[in-house]
């Protein structure tokens, strides 16, 4: 009967009237990317391990790996779908919640388009956040460390979401059903699922204009509501000269069942410069206010409100590869930080770090 059956399917992927509906353009592409890195923070943490609110780079003295990865796309005109799976500090830090068997995962989608003359297509599983304009690939990034506003937003979401470009390319419109917020799988007692939005907008090639919204629960088990929304808009004020400026303003309910809320705020605002083809800088500025430390947790004060400043030197000898230099320092109103077992307001660093794609 197994050999009867398998004749039977092996005539029928064969066969002329299955041939016709295989999609003749789909291409299975297989890439790759790997960032290595070494930062030397200057207050020395005696475990070697950056700020809690640091999940990109943030191991100290040491030779490391940020993100590595290897991808699988199969991308036709009905159908879609990627598999990644990775290493790396960023993995260690970003997945720690979820279990062992998902920490690898960097992406894992499938997508089927929904209209035969429209681009209209829903995908399920996990993919890359809708929210920042920031990714966790480095070399993607005008900086090399992300910012704060990055590293405490979510990086990856898994739910589903259909998502509608006009033909024009100019407007990109999205609706999502999410486990939460940066969850593979829900916390024990959650009892609902999150939605968010997005909504982009490219006037011309030099002007991205977006807005990402979030409403769900926090990622703990309190059932307490969290709203978030990120704006942002990229400019390409010459053709050397780029601009990029982001706000966030996220509110978390006090109390399940209460109207109260308490808020937090960040912003960011980037300048990029190409010096030459193969030579750019870049400058950035930021802040991050947390009154209640509802989402970077804090002590003594569980307040944290602190500037940002860096500034990196890019080189990319070849398109494929880039390595990169940048200093950073974090100026907190409190003494948040630890230098030599003493308490103080700021953190210097040097980071430097060599990535290439495939």
């Amino acid at each position: 009967m197994n050999k009867f059956i398998t004749t039977i399917i092996v005539g029928l992927l064969f066969s002329p009237v299955f041939a016709q509906k295989i999609d003749s353009t789909a291409k299975l592409i297989i890439s790759g990317y790997i960032e290595a890195y070494y930062s030397y923070d200057f207050n020395q943490p005696t475990n070697n391990d950056r700020p809690v609110f640091v999940y990109s780079h943030n191991r100290h003295n040491e030779f490391n790996i940020n993100l590595g990865f290897i991808k699988a796309a199969y991308a036709g005109e009905h159908v879609r779908g990627n598999v990644a799976l990775m290493v790396g500090t960023y993995a260690n830090a970003n997945l720690a919640a979820e279990p062992g068997t998902l920490r690898n995962i960097f992406e894992a989608n499938v997508g089927v388009k929904l209209s035969k003359t429209k681009n209209i297509w829903l995908d399920a599983g996990v993919f890359a956040s809708h929210i920042g304009f920031e990714s966790a690939v480095s070399k993607d990034c005008w900086t090399l460390t992300r910012s704060l506003m990055a590293d405490n937003t979510p990086y990856y979401e898994t739910g589903a979401k259909i998502s509608y470009t006009t033909d024009s390319g100019k407007w990109f419109l999205s609706g999502l059903a999410l486990n939460g917020w940066q969850q593979m799988r829900r916390a024990d007692g959650t009892t609902r699922l999150a939605a968010g939005t997005q909504i982009t907008f490219k006037p011309s090639g030099k002007i991205t204009l977006n807005s990402s919204t979030f409403l769900g629960g926090r990622p703990d088990n309190s059932n307490r509501t969290r709203f978030f929304h990120n704006l942002y808009g990229t400019f390409q004020l010459t053709e050397k000269l780029g601009f990029i400026a982001d706000f966030d303003y996220g509110m978390d309910q006090r109390q399940t069942g209460l109207a109260g809320y308490d808020s937090w705020t960040s912003w960011v605002a980037i300048l990029k410069y190409q010096l030459s083809p193969k030579v750019s800088a870049a400058g950035r500025i930021e802040n991050y206010t947390d009154k209640k430390s509802l989402v970077i947790a804090v002590t003594p004060s569980n307040n944290f409100h602190a500037n940002g400043y860096s500034i990196n030197f890019d080189y990319a000898p070849i398109p494929n590869a880039v390595w990169r230099i940048e200093a950073r320092q974090f100026v907190s109103r409190d003494d948040i930080f630890e230098k030599n077992g003493r308490a103080t307001n700021h953190d210097f660093t040097l980071t430097t770090s060599l990535a290439i794609s495939f």
